[in-house]
């Protein structure tokens, strides 16, 4: 995730803002009719060549590389599908690779959020939800990212495509146009929208865009793409400000997150994760599964 990215952080302030007010109420609603929650940790690709031979076996084939990711995280956040609609049997292997409990989150396509800007889009929305349909009781909450051209002028666009989405499928928003952060009156007929048709917001945790965290939550669901910068003291910090802020939520009745890490070197994701779970667990009394290295076979030898 590149949308955001700084490479001079010396001047981001990156500890959360407080929950925007209305939150509040949406957390009070969902612990009104409560649920064991649910967190669901993962990556935006599972073809991770640098796990060979510390998080993935030495010598898998490639076909194998989503059976090994989804032992190490329990969500992925499916970046493939915005690039092309994919078929049945492709998304049947998906779903027949990844234990029970896992969850998928399928992104839109691109045809239909950035080409096309939901206009005239029926038939591929259609299309889509078919397919993704096949991951059954894997598939998660699918998200549409909005480009940075969609902006306040095209609510009511926006609103009649989500009305039309089908409704079996759960869906997250991401707003990225800055006017929809930056007019409040804007934000707010978008936020409640989205909470009056049990939509979720996307919480983007980005350098460059800070006006992006809103702490806005408009479902029992949360959904955070987290952009971070290796393993630096400040990504640490942010571990700890998320954890904290999670258990909040899911103390007053929160009942799922989704959480993305994004890293622009893959290695980084295991180690951060680790240490963000190993905080939120403690925190909740959660034992969400962290990844780890996992033991190699030993060559033998004849001497």
């Amino acid at each position: 995730m590149d949308f955001g990215r700084l490479s001079d952080l010396r001047y981001v302030d990156f500890r959360l803002p407080p929950d925007h007010p209305d939150t509040a109420a949406v957390l009070a609603r969902a612990a009104a009719a409560p649920a064991a929650p649910q967190v669901f940790v993962g990556c935006p690709i599972w073809t991770n060549k640098a796990w060979l031979g510390s998080y993935f076996p030495a010598g898998i084939r490639d076909a194998e590389y989503l059976h090994h990711y989804a032992r190490q995280f329990n969500s992925l956040e499916l970046n493939t599908t915005h690039y092309r609609i994919p078929d049945a049997p492709t998304v049947r292997k998906w779903r027949d690779a990844v234990p029970v409990g896992f969850k998928f989150c399928p992104k839109l396509p691109q045809v239909i959020s950035h080409d096309r800007a939901l206009y005239n889009v029926d038939d591929l929305t259609i299309s889509f939800c078919r397919s993704i349909r096949e991951l059954n009781e894997r598939l998660g909450w699918c998200f549409l990212q909005l480009p940075p051209t969609f902006g306040p002028e095209h609510l009511s666009r926006l609103e009649r495509y989500l009305l039309d989405f089908p409704a079996d499928i759960p869906l997250a928003v991401e707003l990225r146009h800055p006017g929809w952060h930056s007019d409040k009156v804007a934000f707010a007929a978008v936020a409640a929208m989205l909470e009056a048709i049990n939509k979720t917001l996307v919480v983007s945790d980005v350098a460059g865009r800070r006006d992006v965290l809103a702490m806005r939550l408009t479902t029992p669901t949360a959904f955070i793409r987290f952009n971070g910068h290796g393993l630096i003291q400040s990504d640490y910090q942010r571990a700890d400000y998320w954890a904290t802020r999670i258990a909040e939520w899911l103390q007053q009745g929160l009942h799922t997150v989704y959480f993305f890490v994004h890293q622009k070197d893959i290695m980084h994701t295991p180690l951060w994760t680790q240490y963000f779970l190993e905080k939120l667990n403690a925190l909740t009394g959660l034992a969400v599964p962290a990844p780890r290295i996992i033991p190699q076979p030993v060559q033998g030898s004849l001497f």
